[in-house]
């Protein structure tokens, strides 16, 4: 079988390669870094490996590249043989490798292809899967769209792994945690036939993914902005600090009573759940930068996001959002000299009020969420 991975990155073969490799694919992993992609046609394998003790090693092989840049036509014909298609990414990049994914869907139409395949973004948003369909659909006529929705599934999924960022002289070795998390939204599947093994394919996805999004996602950038705002560099060495672990469990308890509310989760068994998301963000053998984890805050205080959407979902229900709001603040006021948005972010609130950027940049409209927000900025602006 071959699988066809957008993203050669980290993330890509320290997580993605590794399930697909143990299930039996062969894999065609697709970028336009050209050290990756000559290293995978050069050695045709990797090791991962996991961030624990003793420190374990995978192997995975039977891999090699696509520069889509230089090679798009060998990524075009490669969907003829592909079995499945997945993209790990990230979410701002998903449109530009749209209209290569329609090219191919295309080819398959124009070889009379009828196997069902399915895409699958495997990215830190939530329907990701759905977003590059409508992406790609953008690139079709009508003919191509009736083949599409006939065979080609696009199910939404979510993902949950920490890849640090990190540098060795092998530039495809890959260090990871040792915990994974998959899962595939099976009833969008065309494909149902094809199980991945590793991977848990749920009925409903979104509790899962909001559950995930809404303490992994938030609790790491929760961390990241805590941390910094304490002049930490490292999110486990932030960790280590009782002012910081004490905001993050305050703010995971604010998203955990909205998924306790809003999806009826065992109030219990999603303190256990963020009791294990702590202790894999303290990892001692993972040296996570708070840059990389904090990294396009703009992005990251969006409407839908991880904390303005649970703060508008609590707050309709009465619930208490003190500590994501106060988090919000410790974001506006992250700098990093080397993320493009955060120097976007320090311009705006040069030349703009505070309310007019937190309604840009947050999308809000309750003016009593806008009003705490503000005075948040403020307090933390001081230091």
């Amino acid at each position: 079988m071959l699988a066809i991975h957008f993203g050669g990155g980290n993330i890509g073969r320290g997580f993605i390669g590794e399930v697909l490799n143990k299930n039996g694919f062969k894999i065609a992993f697709v970028d336009v870094n050209e050290e990756i992609i000559d290293a995978l046609n050069d050695k045709h394998e990797y090791i991962i490996e996991l961030a624990q003790e003793g420190t374990p090693q995978i192997n995975v092989n039977n891999v090699y590249g696509i520069n889509n840049k230089t090679h798009p036509e060998e990524v075009i014909a490669s969907f003829e043989q592909a079995d499945l298609i997945t993209t790990a990414i990230g979410p701002k990049i998903l449109p530009y490798i749209a209209p290569l994914i329609a090219k191919g869907i295309q080819k398959r139409r124009a070889s009379h292809l009828t196997q069902p395949i399915d895409v699958i973004a495997c990215e830190n948003m939530i329907g990701g899967s759905a977003f590059l369909k409508e992406e790609v659909l953008k690139h079709l006529g009508k003919e191509d769209i009736d083949y599409l929705e006939q065979y080609i599934g696009f199910p939404d999924a979510a993902v949950d792994r920490i890849v640090p960022l990190q540098s060795h002289e092998d530039k495809l070795f890959v260090s990871v945690e040792g915990y994974k998390e998959w899962v595939i939204d099976e009833s969008k599947l065309k494909n149902p036939a094809l199980h991945l093994d590793g991977v848990h394919y749920a009925a409903a996805l979104e509790p899962f993914i909001e559950r995930k999004l809404f303490t992994v996602n938030t609790g790491h950038a929760a961390t990241a902005y805590v941390g910094k705002y304490e002049g930490y560099k490292t999110i486990d060495e932030a960790l280590k600090d009782e002012t910081v672990k004490k905001q993050v469990e305050k703010v995971l308890a604010e998203t955990g009573g909205l998924m306790v509310n809003k999806w009826q989760f065992d109030a219990k068994e999603h303190q256990a759940y963020i009791t294990k998301i702590l202790s894999r963000f303290a990892n001692p053998y993972i040296s996570d930068d708070i840059t990389r984890v904090a990294r396009t805050p703009m992005r990251k205080l969006g409407y839908d996001e991880r904390f303005i959407r649970p703060i508008r979902e609590a707050n309709e229900r009465g619930l208490e959002t003190d500590h994501l709001i106060q988090t919000v603040a410790k974001a506006l006021v992250y700098r990093d000299v080397n993320d493009e948005e955060s120097q976007q972010l320090e311009n705006l609130l040069k030349n703009e009020s505070v309310e007019a950027v937190i309604r840009k940049v947050t999308q809000l409209e309750d003016e009593t969420l806008i009003e705490k927000i503000v005075k948040e900025y403020t307090q933390v602006n001081k230091k």
